[in-house]
């Protein structure tokens, strides 16, 4: 896929802010001291009257945003998923969750993408985090397409949404005329009858790669897109289990609590069926160029192929 366009999906949030900021002018943009590197900083040359810069002070953050959002405001908290989603957990649970306010938590550098920041700053276990908190959305978009529809869909939804976003740059997979994005429906992005790849995030291009390499042996994948984790599209998770017979889950997260155990969640009660999950493996991540640690940790097309090769 080199020659398709690639783009970082926490560009596309910074993008997508500054749209939203013109049309909208309750968006109001909190950032932790970071707004280079999450993008806000866009928002802030558009809008500086309406971006608060928070300094490191994550947890601080979130009670402002809970405060802007009782007062009738949209905020936009914007850190590391590191801090936004593991330090700041305390108070997006009680002060945002619990009062169900309309705060919208834009998390990037989520994953093992990385890179060279290291384990301390790879947030392998935000979605884990974020799904526990009862009423929650939690969206983590594949591409830049989907990243910008991600930001205009948590405006419009009243409530708490957390939305993860990847530092590395990403292929552009959803720039078809029909694609349409809509909160708790997963993509069918290839048809397939051997068995279904559900993915989130970064590695959903790389599915779809290896499942072409897989077609090659005569293995026929589906390969489901499922940008927002919670609400779960069960409907079309079960649909394809029952039709295919074998499920593996992909997704730059852990094994442990993200996309793999939604859908084993609701595969055990609705359609047992035999699941694979790849992730990370419950290991923290290291140092490294971020395409290197992809595939050190199992995410990119090739390995991905290899292992659904031998789970089939």
């Amino acid at each position: 896929m080199s020659d398709v366009k690639k783009i970082a999906t926490r560009e596309s949030y910074g993008n997508a802010l500054a749209e939203l900021g013109k049309n909208h002018e309750d968006v109001v943009v909190l950032d932790a001291d970071l707004a280079a590197a999450t993008k806000t900083g866009v928002f802030k040359k558009a809008f500086p009257e309406r971006h608060i810069d928070c300094g490191i002070a994550e947890c601080n953050m979130m009670g402002v945003a809970a405060g802007l959002a009782a007062a009738g405001k949209v905020p936009f908290a914007s850190s590391f998923a590191m801090f936004a989603a593991g330090r700041a957990f305390e108070q997006v649970r009680n002060s945002i969750g619990y009062p169900k306010l309309n705060v919208k938590i834009g998390a990037t550098h989520a994953g093992i993408s990385v890179g060279e920041d290291g384990a301390t700053h790879q947030c392998n276990e935000d979605i884990a985090l974020m799904r526990t908190i009862p009423g929650m959305v939690v969206i983590n978009p594949s591409d830049d397409i989907e990243a910008k529809a991600a930001v205009q869909a948590a405006y419009d939804h009243v409530g708490p949404v957390y939305m993860r976003f990847g530092r590395l740059a990403v292929p552009v997979i959803n720039d078809k005329p029909d694609y349409k994005f809509e909160l708790g429906k997963g993509v069918v992005l290839r048809e397939g009858k051997d068995l279904t790849i559900i993915a989130t995030g970064l590695p959903v291009a790389n599915c779809l790669e290896a499942a072409e390499k897989l077609a090659a042996d005569g293995i026929d994948a589906k390969v489901i897109n499922i940008h927002t984790i919670k609400p779960l599209d069960e409907e079309l998770v079960v649909a394809a289990a029952k039709e295919t017979g074998k499920v593996v889950t992909v997704e730059e997260h852990s094994v442990i609590g993200g996309l793999g155990s939604a859908v084993c969640d609701v595969l055990s009660e609705k359609a047992p069926t035999k699941v694979m999950k790849i992730g990370i493996n419950d290991t923290y991540g290291e140092s490294g160029p971020a395409v290197e640690l992809v595939k050190k940790y199992g995410l990119d097309a090739d390995s991905i192929y290899e292992k659904v090769k031998s789970f089939v």
